[in-house]
């Protein structure tokens, strides 16, 4: 909305007016257009500054079809993945001249799905980011882009659970048991393909393989398998998130199992509890920074540079098999 000097509502005019431009100007910096002198655009500035002008976006979408807001549709916040893929869209939304609007669903029903995008097309959003996207998310028929954080293919995703399955080959291990994110997920379907393919590139033994909610409480729930797997000869776990590996090393170690005497067990995520876990924990860390920003470019329609490759984290909780 528009500030108020003295009672009176400052608007595009008076911006004009102390700037000794046009509105139409005003209007067309306000917009980023191209092709205006450096020392407009900054005389503008200044008068929107000393004046204490707010854009109006509802007022701005009337006039442009645009309200340089990015629209979030987001899922299981509360996990530590996506609260940070929705704290960093916020900052690449901003660094863009833009801000967020949010629409949380904890649903894999599509028609919850598609009421939160709906919820947000109604604000006049320019561009919609799915945040842990649940793979009933239809991307199409709608009149704004819709794209998934960490992109449709998942490529990233892929890539940083196979560098895990290749840290642990390199180590020695030979057989291995996967613990998977929830399979409606598009992530966990990414970071188990990436598990596959990294198996067979090391032709190692995949031992067995579990599915969790994402949470630590499934990761403990999973440790009576796991544990009859280990004593069987499998001598490590990747695991989908580090949640999950939190409550699974907990789960083990009750059950006389220790990491990584025992068993090697490895995370995804590198959330920033990892490093103080027991044993820390090894993960891959994905540039979530680097995915935001290309999101955010995406749903606007602009080039920006790929994210920065996955890294691996090795930390205490994998060693070579006794």
């Amino acid at each position: 909305m528009s500030g108020e000097v003295g009672g009176k509502r400052i608007g595009m005019r008076e911006v004009a007016e102390v700037a000794g431009v046009s509105t139409q100007t005003v209007s067309r910096v306000l917009n980023d257009y191209p092709g205006i002198r450096d020392a407009t655009r900054e005389r503008v500035r200044a008068a929107v500054a000393a004046l204490d002008y707010r854009v109006n976006n509802a007022a701005r979408a009337l006039g442009t079809s645009l309200t340089r807001t990015v629209g979030v549709v987001a899922s299981d916040a509360v996990l530590h993945g996506p609260a940070a893929g929705i704290a960093a869209l916020e900052r690449a939304a901003r660094a863009r001249g833009r801000w967020i609007s949010t629409a949380y669903t904890d649903s894999d029903d599509p028609a919850d799905i598609d009421a939160a995008v709906r919820h947000l097309l109604d604000q006049g959003v320019d561009g919609i980011v799915l945040v842990a996207a649940h793979g009933a998310t239809s991307l199409e028929g709608y009149d704004v882009p819709l794209v998934p954080l960490y992109g449709e293919s998942g490529i990233r995703q892929r890539d940083a659970a196979a560098l895990v399955v290749d840290y642990l080959a390199d180590l020695g291990h030979r057989r291995l048991i996967e613990v998977a994110g929830p399979a409606d997920w598009r992530e966990a379907r990414a970071r188990a393909a990436g598990v596959a393919e990294a198996v067979v590139r090391r032709a190692l033994a995949r031992d067995a393989g579990f599915e969790g909610d994402w949470s630590a409480a499934s990761g403990s729930a999973l440790a009576p398998v796991v544990a009859d797997r280990v004593r069987a000869g499998a001598t490590a776990v990747a695991v989908a998130n580090d949640q999950m590996a939190l409550g699974l090393i907990a789960g083990l170690a009750a059950r006389g199992i220790v990491v990584p005497r025992d068993v090697s067990v490895a995370g995804f995520d590198d959330n920033p509890d990892a490093a103080f876990y027991t044993p820390a924990l090894t993960t891959v860390r994905l540039d979530v920074e680097g995915e935001a920003v290309h999101a955010v470019a995406t749903v606007l329609g602009d080039a920006a540079a790929p994210p920065a490759a996955p890294v691996l984290v090795p930390r205490a909780s994998t060693a070579s098999p006794r």
